[in-house]
């Protein structure tokens, strides 16, 4: 796994990747990698969380390993299940005897009946997985605590086979990602570094712009920012993140305008905002994101 010798080498590797990450998230990253703490992302939809774990996997040469949380998340379905239905046919044909047993190389309860889901596969490819836990927040307090011992240990007891580990006793490197929907305990808390990631300024989500759409410039990459900036200041239910400026960038570049104007902005609105109440606020004062 490549190694950094201090932020400005993560900050660095994740510009090469098309992420701008800035001091305090590359020190927050650095210090999870160095340390091999797990990192707990908080901030508000859309300011590029999920897809620090995608550039940070890019970087480090690992696999990515999705884990999306959602109400009523379980350990099995987290960890593993098995395949019954796979299990039933490889019995009917041992009771029928089109498989003779001498022939049956494997228990019913072994590797080949075992469904592989993202907790397990991250812990059996330990350093050589980046495991993103998304939107923990969305799951329930149940399975928080399931994630906390799994999170302490990188070990996992399965009954019928005994306790799994990466080959080499690695652990794979964690990013845990939450929208704020409710609080997380102190317990998961404790156990992981933190950082907030906020909205960026004018000038960052430029620059941001710049590198992930080359083709808007200078000029309509500022003017992008900016509006995206006032669009935030408008009290939308549904405030446009840095994905929907780098896609309003994009569109904005490919109709042929070098800034946002209001007839550009009136025919890529969908672009920079998805909600039907708030296209309907800013549709009505589409003149304040382009003075």
């Amino acid at each position: 796994m490549t190694r950094f010798k201090d932020p400005d080498g993560v900050a660095a590797a994740l510009r090469s990747e098309s992420y701008l990450a800035d001091h305090g998230l590359s020190v927050a990253l650095f210090l999870a990698l160095s340390m091999g703490r797990p990192l707990l992302l908080e901030g508000e939809p859309g300011v590029g969380k999920t897809e620090v774990a995608r550039a940070l996997a890019r970087v480090l040469d690992a696999e990515l390993i999705r884990l999306q949380c959602y109400e009523g998340i379980d350990a099995a379905q987290a960890l593993y299940e098995w395949d019954y239905a796979r299990q039933l046919l490889y019995a009917r044909l041992l009771q029928s005897g089109e498989l003779a047993a001498e022939d049956a190389i494997h228990r019913l309860y072994d590797a080949p009946f075992l469904q592989e889901r993202p907790l397990l596969a991250a812990i059996r490819a330990g350093s050589r997985a980046v495991l993103l836990v998304d939107e923990v927040d969305r799951a329930d307090d149940e399975f928080e605590a399931f994630l906390l011992e799994a999170l302490s240990d990188f070990a996992v007891t399965i009954p019928e086979l005994g306790t799994v580990r990466s080959d080499d006793g690695s652990a794979p490197v964690v990013v845990l990602t939450s929208n704020r929907t409710r609080e997380l305990h102190d317990a998961l808390k404790r156990r992981c570094l933190y950082h907030w990631i906020d909205f960026p300024g004018v000038e960052r989500e430029a620059e941001i712009v710049r590198l992930r759409v080359p083709e808007a410039g200078d000029r309509l990459s500022l003017s992008v920012a900016t509006s995206i900036a006032r669009l935030r200041g408008l009290d939308l239910a549904k405030p446009p993140g840095a994905a929907e400026a780098i896609d309003w960038a994009a569109a904005l570049a490919r109709l042929g305008y070098d800034e946002v104007t209001e007839a550009g902005a009136a025919e890529t609105l969908g672009l920079a905002v998805k909600n039907h109440d708030d296209l309907a606020t800013v549709s009505a004062r589409l003149s304040e994101l382009t003075d």
